[in-house]
């Protein structure tokens, strides 16, 4: 497992079995720029690549999660816009979001500050939100003449539902965290000097189950999120025949028997991947 430098923009680090990947541009709130991209998207394919990795965290250092994408990346500074230039970037930023997005383990961001426009998006392709009491989080493109690019339009309407996107995306209005529980965009608020210690322990119990068995369910859900019903209950039913030969499900049997906790080991997952294609 591989740990940035203190020059890098994304540090990884391992605890445990969770990898935690945090974003390293504080003095620039976490903004993507060319650099960040591509060593995010490093990072998260190492982790989910490292059978010993069994959930992935994503936090930002300093204020923020991340503000979104470096709008000195995208304009000339005089201001002038290269479409072609900000179309490829906004495409290299995407795919890293959809990297996030296709991890087959269980992926907490953990919002520690401003989680805003291409930030957001980040923090939707994770499968928890978990934020500090004093984060903030918003669409925020409409503020400079922008759209979302990288999913944020699809995974926040899909999360909130249309008219609460809506209003996200028209206002560009950035809200507490606590306000953004109800309509779920946020699904737990803790308080900041105790968000670490929250997530910890969310991984370490997400870790102790079966990595195939939590793959399956991922899949299950991202499927059933846009597919019928007829469509989602046949899903399961494949995914329970393949799921009935894993070594895991005769451990969590054999461990009731015996009226002890279960011993769920990695390599079963080797006939799951890690990346899944949504």
């Amino acid at each position: 497992m591989t740990v940035a430098d203190s020059s890098a923009a994304v540090a990884l680090e391992r605890r445990s079995s969770t990898a935690w990947i945090t974003l390293e541009r504080p003095e620039a709130m976490n903004a993507f720029d060319p650099a960040l991209i591509f060593q995010l998207s490093a990072a998260v394919r190492e982790a989910a690549d490292d059978p010993s990795v069994r959930v992935l965290v994503i936090t930002g250092s300093g204020r923020a999660f991340s503000a979104g994408a470096d709008l000195k990346a995208i304009s000339s500074p005089d201001g002038d816009v290269d479409a072609d230039a900000m179309l490829a970037f906004v495409a290299e930023a995407a795919a890293m979001i959809e990297t996030v997005a296709a991890v087959g383990k269980p992926v907490i961001a953990a919002v520690n500050g401003l989680a805003l426009a291409g930030g957001l998006e980040l923090a939707l392709a994770c499968d928890l939100i978990i934020a500090s009491d004093r984060a903030l989080l918003g669409d925020a493109h409409s503020n400079f003449g922008l759209l979302p690019g990288a999913g944020g339009s699809v995974r926040l309407t899909r999360r909130i539902g249309a008219s609460a996107a809506k209003r996200l995306m028209y206002s560009g209005d950035s809200a507490p965290a606590p306000d953004l529980v109800v309509c779920g965009l946020v699904d737990e608020v803790v308080p900041a000097d105790l968000l670490e210690s929250k997530v910890e322990d969310l991984a370490a119990q997400f870790a102790a189950k079966s990595p195939p068995g939590l793959a399956a369910m991922k899949r299950l859900v991202d499927h059933a999120s846009d597919s019928s019903l007829a469509d989602a209950l046949e899903a399961e039913q494949r995914e329970l025949a393949r799921h009935a030969h894993s070594p895991d499900l005769a451990e969590g049997l054999a461990a009731f028997r015996a009226k002890r906790a279960p011993v769920f080991g990695s390599a079963s997952s080797s006939s799951n991947p890690t990346m899944e294609s949504k």
